[in-house]
């Protein structure tokens, strides 16, 4: 007998999308209060979208506004309705998706950094090899013995790929990454003058 799939754990239906899902660099400038990124992160679990990458730090000490940065995957029309959403949360001033501001200025994205800590415990040649790419990639060692190396690795999320891909045969054996953190060219400042 043939028994109905169960939908997922969402209150919100899934629809089969026929548009391609892209990834989207989400910066919301949000009031520094408790709760705040509760809210932010509610909306987002609530309703069934996921988040690859999250960042959040104070913007502006005087004014109390704190930056989020948020990465996520969805059709374009599932994204607009993503920071409509946001936009009707009271505690947030401002909604920018910086990866459709980039391309209506004929970039290629908006200015996308993250770190990483890569442990490495590899021997011999799997030593010199490490040390070897590191070098290429422009990793600095920030801590080392005779068994590992803990490598600091700042760029853009595919360059921290793919350095992870090549450590991992050499002996990976931990990874830990801050998230991206991103802003728009130009000389516009997200948050206006007060």
């Amino acid at each position: 007998m043939n028994t109905p799939l169960q939908p997922p754990a969402s209150a919100y239906f899934i629809t089969e999308e026929k548009e391609k899902a892209e990834s989207h660099t989400l910066s919301i400038i949000v009031d520094n209060e408790p709760g705040v990124l509760a809210r932010v992160i509610g909306l987002f679990s609530g309703r069934g979208y996921n988040i690859e990458s999250l960042t959040v730090s104070e913007a502006e000490h005087q004014r109390h506004l704190s930056r989020i940065t948020i990465v996520t995957r969805g059709a374009p029309h599932v994204v607009e309705q993503i920071k409509s959403q946001l936009d009707r949360i009271v505690p947030v001033h401002r909604v920018v998706d910086l990866t459709h501001a980039a391309a209506g200025q004929g970039e290629d994205g908006p200015i996308e950094r993250e770190l990483a800590l890569v442990k490495v415990s590899g021997q011999d040649e799997d030593r010199v090899e490490a040390l070897r790419l590191a070098d290429v990639f422009r990793a600095k060692v920030v801590d080392s013995s005779t068994g590992h190396f803990v490598f600091e690795i700042t760029g853009r999320s595919t360059k921290i790929e793919k350095f992870i891909t090549l450590m991992a045969p050499l002996g990976l054996t931990e990874v830990c990454r801050t998230g991206v953190a991103a802003m728009s060219r130009g000389a516009d400042p997200m948050i206006p003058a007060a």
